[in-house]
């Protein structure tokens, strides 16, 4: 019997997206048949309201990211706001419900917590007993996950699904599965042929510098300071969608003194982590997943109040990551990281202790095993 399998998640450039794709991938691997919708809830439901939230969140992250902090899980937050909330996924329902009633899916995931959400109640509302996964993407559980017609929570960890399940959660509901990452993150990597192709050399450590999906941080003083340091090593940046951050870059390249490589939003994430040494980075769910994956290290540059702080201090306490405290000493850190080669490789060590590589598979598996 064919299946019909519904994806959903918010935001076009983010984690959410990325996972996904892919848990849609690992199950068009699994089983070909499938038939998958994998869709922008919020684009497809109020685009316009999409649009605002997005501008505002961001605004809120670069401007006053305390107020983020201190709406981000506050329970009085998500106690006062419970009716609003309701109220919000009954005016946002209407597609999504004719899109149930045509499409008929055998199970429905969502990668963020406002899909999921809006298809609890409409399976409180009209008594569907359609199986409906919620996949966490961070590492750290917020309560505007929490439903009680949800049939199984993913999580990152066991330290994730101990956290989820003091908020209520069933233990049977819960699988630690990881964050799907995606499938070619399995495949080998000509890193030789990566090497020509960029311009690299074999000889020479790479760190790897990333942004995010959007570009965010202190990108560009960090990567001219970094310029200035005397040990033997190759920078590549990824600059995402900030495409003034790119431009800045290179125009810049003429004042770097290392072989530096400047990418916009890139498509093989996989490879250039295959031959990197470190990661400087901001700690996004799937950034971190994928890093784990790979068994790379990480230093932690910045860090979005929220979610990334609560994935920050995972990674710091399984000792896979180190954290700067500003541009400078983010510099002086990498500089001791790679003239210590022990650290560097106690900190893959723990990296790949707490990877989860199959996580997409697992997923799917669920997915399918878990549909009429």
């Amino acid at each position: 019997m064919r299946k019909n399998i519904l994806l959903l998640y918010i935001t076009e450039v983010s984690g959410h997206h990325s996972a996904s794709i892919a848990i849609e991938q690992a199950i068009r691997q699994m089983d070909p048949r499938t038939s998958i919708m994998n869709i922008n809830s919020f684009n497809f439901t109020n685009p316009i309201l999409e649009r605002v939230i997005n501008r505002t969140y961001m605004g809120i992250i670069r401007k006053t990211p305390e107020v983020w902090d201190f709406l981000y899980d506050n329970q009085k937050v998500v106690k006062s706001t419970k009716r609003l909330r309701g109220l919000i996924h009954k005016f946002n329902s209407g597609r999504l419900n004719k899109l149930i009633g045509s499409f008929n899916p055998h199970a429905v995931v969502c990668t963020q917590a406002f899909p999921c959400g809006i298809v609890a109640d409409y399976k409180k509302r009209f008594k569907s007993d359609v199986p409906l996964v919620g996949v966490l993407t961070d590492y750290a559980p917020h309560s505007y996950w929490i439903y009680d017609n949800v049939d199984f929570y993913v999580v990152p960890s066991d330290d994730t699904a101990s956290k989820i399940s003091l908020k209520g959660i069933d233990k049977s509901k819960i699988k630690p599965f990881g964050i799907p990452i995606n499938p070619s993150f399995l495949n080998p990597v000509d890193k030789e042929g990566l090497y020509r192709r960029l311009g690299l050399k074999s000889d020479a450590p790479i760190v790897l510098i990333m942004g995010g999906g959007q570009g965010l941080g202190p990108i560009e003083e960090f990567v001219l300071l970094l310029n200035s340091l005397k040990a033997n090593f190759q920078i590549v940046v990824t600059t995402g969608t900030n495409k003034r951050l790119y431009e800045r870059l290179k125009r810049s390249e003429k004042k770097f003194h290392k072989t530096t490589v400047i990418l916009g939003f890139c498509g093989f994430v996989n490879e250039l982590m295959s031959i990197s040494a470190l990661l400087v980075t901001k700690p996004g769910g799937l950034t971190t997943a994928e890093a784990l994956t790979k068994e790379l290290p990480m230093l932690i540059l910045t860090a979005l109040p929220g979610q990334e702080s609560m994935n920050a201090a995972f990674l710091l306490n399984e000792g896979a990551a180190v954290k700067a405290d500003g541009v400078k000493d983010g510099i002086k850190q990498i500089e001791k990281l790679l003239a210590d080669k022990d650290r560097l490789s106690s900190m893959r060590r723990a990296a790949k202790k707490n990877s989860k590589p199959e996580a997409a598979f697992d997923i799917a598996r669920l997915i399918l095993e878990s549909t009429k």
